[in-house]
């Protein structure tokens, strides 16, 4: 059975996802970033306050950014990552149509135990919130790992090519990578945890110290995920080769049910806690929300680790499945790390992240001036609106953030699919025979490890800014209004673009890309 077609498939997933992630997260950020300056710092009105203009539009970005973006991304890491299994079985496996089918068998499975995982949690008497979610979680993997052993064990996937016990066991792995993750992001954006405590006491000192603490917890949160990967790697390809992979990369993302639910939780909290600003509800209740709130920063990172891990390993099996392409066309096309144009390949494929989330962050800093702007002008012409005389007009802000996205996700959702293209066209038919397939194969593996790492500095160092500033505004080192929590804000407005703009966004990126050169195949 030919597959191939269904790279079609994932292609159409990927750029609804980058457009999704890219417009949607400079839609949110800009809101916020832009409602944050003008109000909390200029006017000294609270967050969500109804007198801000740009409240609206914030609180609509969180939808958009944190549960359609994330959505989107999640659905075509879960649809890419099931081709690419699908195209590496069919190129490794035995011929058989169960090789085909496993993959897909492996997300039923995780389907129902994420519907129990879901319905079977509930808060315990201590109110631990971000305890019960992570329970959900656990519970999921625990149920999926049972299902993953019996359907092994009973489907014929591996009649020829593959044992049951090592279909197992690399799925065992995808799951085993998907715990780390999660341990090592409850660690390092909880507010009871040191990373973020160690954020918010260096904003004692000030905007610079407290900009200086962020990015040190953002790089240092890097390492834990990145050797659970790279130890994942190792031993899906010890159990299966390049399929074992691909199915670690499947059995992670089958957990798609309940990752999405839970990060759905973080945008209703922000929400409940901004209608509870508007409505001006007793303190109380903002200060329930509040919590609530930094549960949900924490929930939002959890799944946004998840994107970025899966998404790293959803690239590389679908490296796998480009080189194994070219080997049924090309027997003499050698990878290897000493050939001049793997390593030019790897080189650009590095650079392209940064110039990525470069295009992005000026983007989301564009956006947010106009709102910065429209905010202080409306402010400037209707003083009553400070005094509660009169209604802002928030459909400008959101008319405004609607037509900035838009413009500015162009540029970098265009640049994965360009650089595939001026591979094959521009540099293929005047090149040495196979230094294209050379050249993209070092773009896709630079563009996945660069990829990775600054992903996950930046989402996980965006959530530990975000969190140390509710830390303080719960109480600590001053509390709201205090010095302190002015250097915090400023932390929080730089990890905002970071850890949902372009953090998030280099998935798709990353997938796109590989999907790019897959269907170019014939031309390189």
């Amino acid at each position: 059975m030919d597959l191939r077609p269904l790279a079609g498939l994932g292609f159409g997933a990927s750029l609804v996802s980058i457009f999704a992630r890219l417009g949607g997260g400079i839609f949110t950020k800009a809101a916020d970033v832009g409602a944050d300056l003008v109000g909390k710092i200029e006017q000294g009105i609270p967050e969500d306050d109804p007198r801000n203009p740009a409240v609206i539009a914030d609180n609509v970005g969180d939808n958009v950014g944190d549960c359609a973006g994330m959505a989107a991304d999640i659905f075509e890491s879960y649809a890419v990552t099931l081709v690419a299994a699908m195209l590496v079985a069919s190129a490794t496996g035995s011929g058989e149509n169960a090789d085909q089918v496993y993959p897909l068998v492996l997300g039923g499975i995780a389907l129902f135990a994420s519907m129990i995982g879901i319905h079977t949690s509930r808060l315990g008497a201590h109110g631990a919130i971000l305890s019960t979610l992570t329970r959900a979680v656990m519970l999921t993997i625990v149920l999926s790992a049972v299902g993953f052993y019996l359907a092994s064990h009973w489907m014929p996937a591996g009649v020829s090519s593959y044992t049951a016990n090592s279909l197992f066991a690399s799925a065992l792995t995808g799951l085993a990578v998907g715990i780390g993750m999660v341990a090592t992001t409850t660690y390092f954006t909880g507010t009871n945890h040191r990373p973020v405590q160690e954020i918010a006491r260096a904003s004692r000192s000030g905007h610079a110290t407290n900009i200086i603490a962020g990015l040190s917890v953002g790089m240092e949160s890097t390492l834990v995920p990145t050797l659970v990967i790279a130890a994942g790697v190792i031993a899906a390809y010890a159990f299966a080769g390049i399929f074992g992979i691909a199915i670690a990369t499947v059995a992670l993302l089958s957990l798609t049910p309940v990752v999405v639910a839970i990060d759905a939780y973080g945008p209703v909290t922000d929400n409940a806690g901004g209608i509870a600003e508007m409505a001006h509800l007793p303190e109380e209740v903002r200060q329930i929300t509040d919590e609530l709130d930094a549960a949900g920063n924490s929930t939002k990172s959890l799944t946004k680790i998840f994107a970025i891990g899966s998404a790293g390993l959803a690239a590389l099996a679908l490296f796998g499945a480009f080189k194994l392409e070219f080997g049924s066309r090309l027997d003499n096309v050698s990878f290897a790390i000493d050939n001049p144009y793997i390593l030019a390949g790897l080189f650009i494929g590095a650079l392209l992240p940064f110039v990525f989330s470069g295009i992005i962050f000026k983007a989301v800093g564009k956006a947010a001036a106009s709102v910065v702007e429209e905010v202080r002008e409306q402010f400037k012409a209707h003083p009553e609106i400070l005094t509660g005389e009169r209604l802002p007009d928030y459909a400008r802000a959101v008319r405004m953030l609607t037509r900035a996205s838009i413009r500015g996700m162009i540029l970098p959702g265009l640049l994965p699919v360009i650089v595939p293209l001026l591979v094959a066209f521009a540099w293929t038919p005047f090149g040495p025979h196979g230094s294209g397939a050379q050249l993209m194969g070092g773009i896709l593996i630079g563009a996945v490890i660069s990829g990775l790492v600054l992903a996950l500095m930046l989402s996980t160092g965006g959530a530990a800014w975000d969190n140390a500033k509710k830390y303080i505004e719960a109480g600590h080192y001053g509390g709201k209004g205090s010095p302190a929590h002015m250097a915090a804000i400023t932390g929080d407005t730089v990890g905002d673009p970071c850890k949902d703009t372009a953090g998030p966004a280099i998935n798709p990126m990353r997938k796109v890309l590989s999907l790019m050169a897959l269907l170019l195949v014939p031309f390189l």
